[in-house]
């Protein structure tokens, strides 16, 4: 039997999972709610035989739902999932989980209670390329990890009810505690509001992680070259995920450079050991994220456990992302996640 799924939100992820859910075999989109009109009758010329709604409460008395896509707002995360989690629903709620880090917190402990799967929207960790990373980054071959940096850059789309670190950033901190699988200690971030908005549009977050690793996110909704890379630097080699280059998505260069033995002609001097190689671009195999992460959502259901991004990986996010903020109100000093 499908899985009865109802959409909130027809916006700028709505479509793409509207279509998913569409395509699989395991999924009925039954029902979508949109308060925009504009979004709705575009939700509704599009999927005619759906039932559509402009008020959740309206959607909540629709008892043929098992599961809800929460593709709205940050703001509006913690009261949507809350109310649907109370009503026996399974939930795939859009990244940032919510605003707070008590809200992430009551969410997963719901979800615990009322026995239902909690999804968070991190979806690059269902990237082939990235997960292909992981695999470079986690062998022996790659030696120690000493840093990593991202850069999420376009020109917009601005938001209006978070900044652009809350609105980009959350991608590569999912993506830096998954490469780890560790939780960043702490986080030191600077912000600017250069085009004048409510919000700082550009956002400089450093996180410090176990055994000194630190990882460097650069997110601009002000610069004009579009760039998706995320890099890791080890002592064996360095990889480089590009999410724009669809020929080459992951590099790996056999370069890397690390401290050998004191020369005793140097007076105990350390010398440096560099390594050079080949760079390889090893075959990534194609897949939509939205999609592997839409089957890891109804696998979780059928099969009764937790998702791989589940309410214990959005709220380590939320908790970077709150650290972050307080840092930025200090000028960068950094603050325990």
């Amino acid at each position: 039997m499908s899985l009865r799924i109802a959409l909130i939100g027809y916006g700028h992820w709505g479509p793409n999972y509207a279509r998913i859910c569409s395509e699989l075999s395991e999924t009925e989109l039954v029902a979508i709610c949109e308060i925009d009109s504009r979004r709705l009758q575009r939700a509704k010329d599009r999927y005619s035989h759906l039932q559509t709604y402009s008020d959740v409460r309206e959607l909540l008395k629709n008892n043929s739902v098992d599961a809800v896509i929460i593709s709205t707002p940050a703001s509006t995360h913690y009261e949507l999932a809350r109310t649907f989690l109370e009503s026996g629903r399974h939930i795939l709620l859009e990244k940032p989980m919510a605003l707070e880090v008590e809200q992430c917190e009551s969410l997963t402990d719901l979800a615990e209670r009322e026995k239902k799967v909690l999804m968070i929207g991190h979806t690059f960790l269902y990237n082939s390329s990235i997960r292909k990373m992981k695999e470079v980054v986690r062998c022996s071959e790659f030696g120690r990890v000493y840093y990593m940096h991202a850069t999420r850059t376009n020109l917009g789309p601005i938001r209006q009810d978070v900044n652009a670190l809350w609105d980009l950033a959350p991608h590569d901190i999912s993506i830096f505690n998954y490469l780890l699988d560790q939780k960043p200690l702490w986080a030191s971030a600077i912000g600017s509001r250069v085009l004048r908005n409510s919000n700082d549009d550009v956002a400089f977050l450093t996180l410090g992680y176990s055994n000194s690793v630190i990882a460097n996110i650069h997110v601009s909704w002000a610069d004009p070259d579009k760039v998706r890379e995320v890099v890791a630097v080890g002592s064996h080699r360095r990889v480089v995920c590009d999410d724009l280059n669809t020929m080459e998505s992951v590099r790996i260069f056999e370069k890397g450079v690390s401290r050998g033995d004191p020369a005793p002609e140097t007076y105990g001097e350390f010398r440096l050991s560099v390594r050079d190689g080949d760079i390889l671009s090893p075959k990534i195999m194609p897949s939509e994220p939205l999609k592997e992460q839409l089957v890891d959502f109804v696998g979780s259901i059928r099969d009764q456990r937790r998702p791989v991004s589940d309410g214990s990986v959005g709220t380590q996010v939320v908790r970077a992302l709150v650290a972050a903020e307080a840092s930025m109100r200090v000028r960068g000093a950094p603050k325990e996640v």
